[in-house]
């Protein structure tokens, strides 16, 4: 946990995000961390609101920090347990010879620096935090990195991912979980009544819906 102060406001968690690809069993797979996301015939989203994820998938199946050298991809959802109100900062790191853009839904970030070479605490120094500018999207250069900062302030399962769509196909793509304790109607909304179960959960009764 890094309680490092940017601004005014404390980091609460930093993660650096990097991106690869390697052969898997033969085909080309686009990873981060080293892992490269599948997705369920179960939407991450059902499963957390019918209350089945623990049987489904696992959280946090990458670390924080991506490893010093990747040597074999593996194949698994990505999803990111992420602690509803923490301002956090996310650092992507490009050591590959492509531009590479993230998109990251739900939310608005601050873009408050991007330099060439590794990211380190020091960096900090050098971040726009007077008027860095509001964006859903951020590029980085080859050999470069980008970093970013947001509150998550806004429950629910956002991806973030590839801009590439060949990439994003490929599996450089992550989900993160923002679960508000409270399951509050002051936080996010019940599934509509409309909506269509599918997977383990297409028969399951629906749960209680949210309240105020």
């Amino acid at each position: 946990m890094d309680h490092t102060t940017s601004g005014a406001i404390n980091i609460s968690r930093t993660i650096k995000l990097a991106n690869t690809a390697a052969k898997v069993n033969e085909k080309l797979r686009c990873a981060i961390n080293g892992v490269s996301h599948v997705d369920l015939d179960t939407p991450f989203k059902l499963a957390e609101y019918y209350n089945v994820a623990d049987g489904l998938f696992k959280y946090d199946v990458i670390g924080d920090e991506p490893q010093a050298k990747v040597i074999d991809v593996t194949v698994k959802p990505i999803v990111l347990n992420m602690t509803f109100r923490n301002f956090i900062e996310i650092i992507f790191e490009n050591h590959e010879l492509s531009v590479q853009s993230w998109h990251l839904d739900g939310y608005s970030f601050f873009a408050v620096e991007m330099e060439p070479g590794k990211w380190t605490p020091k960096k900090r120094k050098n971040y726009n935090l007077l008027d860095a500018v509001s964006r859903h999207t951020i590029q980085v250069f080859p050999k470069s990195w980008s970093s970013i900062l947001l509150t998550l302030d806004n429950a629910g399962m956002w991806n973030i991912r590839s801009e590439n769509w060949e990439r994003h196909y490929l599996g450089q793509q992550l989900y993160a979980s923002v679960l508000s304790p409270l399951w509050s109607l002051r936080d996010e909304y019940n599934i509509p009544d409309y909506f269509q179960q599918c997977g383990v959960v297409k028969n399951l009764p629906k749960p209680p819906p949210y309240t105020v």
